[in-house]
């Protein structure tokens, strides 16, 4: 069973789960910075997609904050919650969760704040619908 930190849970809708694995890697051996990123960039598109209910482009992230590495072998769940929406855009806190590959135990390991535009098929922004449901 995963042990959980008691004073933290994470915020948000699971967006997306998945395992590090070793072609994931840095030089150092853990996992890459840039693979976790693309991770929670994809978590932030499926929420901004459910949420628009079509198609999303990123044009932000921000602070980003890398609090623990993520090793070999742990499952990495990428939860997104809403921060703003406005007329076209939409900004999501996206948190990364990893269970331990060894101990089992739950970390929160990073979060951004990323911001998508809804496009429209013309290939340009378009206004998210008023009855944006949940993630």
């Amino acid at each position: 069973m995963t042990e959980i930190d008691p004073k933290s849970e994470p915020c948000g809708e699971l967006c997306i789960q998945t395992v590090a694995m070793p072609a994931d890697t840095n030089p150092s051996g853990d996992i890459f910075g840039g693979w976790l990123l693309s991770q929670m960039d994809i978590a932030g598109g499926v929420a901004a997609r459910n949420l628009s209910r079509g198609r999303v482009a990123t044009i932000a992230v921000e602070s980003m904050v890398f609090n623990k590495p993520v090793q070999v072998g742990d499952v990495v769940s990428c939860y997104a919650d809403l921060e703003r929406v406005g007329r076209t855009s939409m900004t999501f806190r996206v948190e990364v969760w990893s269970v331990r590959r060894d101990s089992f135990v739950r970390e929160k390991v990073t979060e951004g704040v990323f911001t998508f535009v809804a496009i429209g098929e013309d290939g340009r922004s378009r206004p998210i619908p008023n009855e944006g449901s949940k993630i």
